[in-house]
């Protein structure tokens, strides 16, 4: 079954559209957190709270990507030959269909999307700019985009996105949204609804900003269809609502995961091991061994840094945290995760 989130109470006087709606309670938070409500005050409510320090304005080297919440600048990897044999041939295939209909909005996203797995994400933003001149009103190209920004660390824009497609998704029929990486089973597993609020909440998140993080978690758990979305919402909202002291809610939704919703599960079988974690069933040694997945690894390994974090154990989430910034792969959340607390506590 589907936990259903309790959302915090909208105001009479709120705005009527999406962005209003989802902008308005945070007073409620406020008052909400003031309270004490819902376990007392974490340990890193207060001190983890500032927004991680900008990325130093400067030309990026050649060949860079991005540049790190610190300050580093971020180079692509090269996938297995295998990866690279077949990202390429799809990259090659979206060109063509791009090429043969430069305004076709799925064309546009398709390509956009391809060159985004290949790290070629300066490119995949100029196509979803391109495209938005072209196709303002559609949702998806912001999202899109949106998460571009996110990978490459430029995390205002990416929250301006995807507010906009906030406004968009208003009062429309939510859409299954296809996956460029099909799993294994062949089932997409989000709709644009989901992957709307999913990424505003993470960029929130990113930010330190666990307030509006948890308004868009919640309304992502609304648009939550598919047990991977259900348990990967619940996973991010469990750990913002400890970041906020609101423990007692947490627990519950952990407790929502049952064997019905944890049955379902496809892709996010790391995010259901973590909130088991959380729910003592599972130990820290259990899940920091090499899964042969790095995604999976760097997803698992943040997740322990942050149990071990809520739980009053600094040194040991940062010597966590530290050690996922070691690694290749710098394009999961998990990393940059990483690197959000990290650059807190660096420019607090």
């Amino acid at each position: 079954m589907t936990p259903s989130p309790d959302l915090p109470p909208t105001p009479s006087e709120a705005p009527s559209s999406s962005r209003g709606g989802y902008l308005a309670p945070l007073l409620a938070v406020g008052l909400l957190l003031a309270a004490g409500c819902g376990g007392g005050e974490s340990e890193v409510a207060d001190s983890d709270a500032s927004q991680p320090a900008p990325a130093v304005e400067a030309p990026l080297p050649e060949g860079a990507e991005a540049r790190s919440l610190l300050g580093e600048p971020l180079f692509p990897t090269t996938p297995s030959e295998r990866v690279l044999e077949v990202y390429t041939t799809n990259l090659e295939a979206a060109q063509r269909a791009y090429d043969a209909t430069p305004e076709d909005a799925d064309s546009i996203i398709w390509y956009g999307r391809r060159l985004a797995y290949l790290q070629r994400y300066d490119e995949a933003i100029e196509v979803y700019t391109r495209g938005i001149e072209l196709h303002p009103g559609d949702a998806r190209l912001y999202r899109h985009r949106g998460h571009r920004y996110l990978s490459t660390r430029r995390l205002d824009e990416a929250i301006a996105d995807f507010l906009t497609a906030v406004d968009l998704i208003e009062g429309t029929e939510d859409q299954v949204e296809p996956d460029g990486l099909p799993n294994a089973a062949g089932i997409p597993t989000s709709t644009l609804h989901f992957n709307v609020w999913y990424h505003l909440g993470l960029a929130h998140y990113l930010q330190g900003d666990f307030e509006r993080a948890l308004l868009a978690w919640n309304s992502c758990l609304e648009a939550s269809r598919h047990p991977d979305s259900v348990v990967a919402t619940t996973y991010w909202l469990n750990n913002t609502l400890l970041r906020l002291g609101i423990e007692a809610r947490a627990e519950e939704l952990r407790a929502a995961i049952d064997a019905e919703v944890a049955g379902g599960i496809i892709e996010s079988t790391a995010y259901l091991d973590l909130i088991r974690l959380h729910r003592g069933e599972i130990t820290e040694e259990e899940l920091l061994g090499d899964t042969g997945d790095a995604l999976q690894n760097t997803t698992l390994a943040y997740g322990v840094g942050l149990w071990h974090l809520v739980n009053g154990r600094r040194e040991s989430a940062f010597g966590i945290f530290e050690e996922i910034l070691q690694r290749d792969g710098w394009s999961p959340f998990g990393y940059i995760a990483a690197e959000a607390e990290i650059a807190r506590v660096d420019g607090a």
